[in-house]
């Protein structure tokens, strides 16, 4: 089975609240990679003159247009951080730039939550793909990587509801 693979470079910040004390409860950034790897739901067959299951750009335009647009420089928040508030009471128009996650924006929950955007994606262009993989690299040296073995969308413990599940640009609730 011939799978498609693609990479794309964002930047972001975000800050960890589950653990007052660490490091991470202090907003940084990172310059991160996401690649996600789809399986086609039938096998590839050849001679029918096209020789592939979808063009590339079927598959990445929607997705690529998501990362680039909404989670580029967006600042990746728990959905009970406090910051929020602030931003709501003194830069309203600066709502749309946060990435808002279920618990903290750990890279796992960036995965899972990736993964689950991307299905949606998939699922409203009708494309013959499933997600197979997603790797987030945090830095040269950290990466989360997701797949079928270690993680199940259906048992993620994830809201049903939420933009991580919609077919939208959306990255939060505002």
């Amino acid at each position: 089975m011939a799978a498609l693979e693609f990479t794309r470079r964002y930047a972001m910040a975000h800050r960890l609240i589950a653990d007052p004390h660490g490091k991470c409860a202090t907003p940084h950034g990172h310059n991160e990679f996401v690649t996600v790897r789809l399986a086609p739901v039938r096998p590839l067959t050849f001679g029918d003159g096209a020789n592939m299951t979808t063009p590339f750009e079927a598959v990445k335009t929607r997705w690529h247009a998501w990362i680039d647009g909404a989670v580029d420089h967006a600042f990746q928040v728990n959905a009970a951080d406090p910051l929020i508030g602030f931003f709501r009471a003194h830069e309203p128009q600066r709502l749309a730039r946060l990435l808002v996650t279920p618990g903290d924006p750990t890279t796992e929950a960036l995965a899972a939550l990736f993964w689950l955007k991307l299905e949606a994606f998939l699922a409203a262009d009708a494309l013959p793909y499933r997600v197979a993989a997603v790797r987030v690299e945090e830095t040269p040296t950290n990466a989360v990587l997701l797949d079928r073995t270690v993680f199940d969308p259906a048992a993620s413990g994830l809201p049903d509801t939420g933009w991580w599940r919609r077919a939208d640009m959306s990255i939060n609730e505002f």
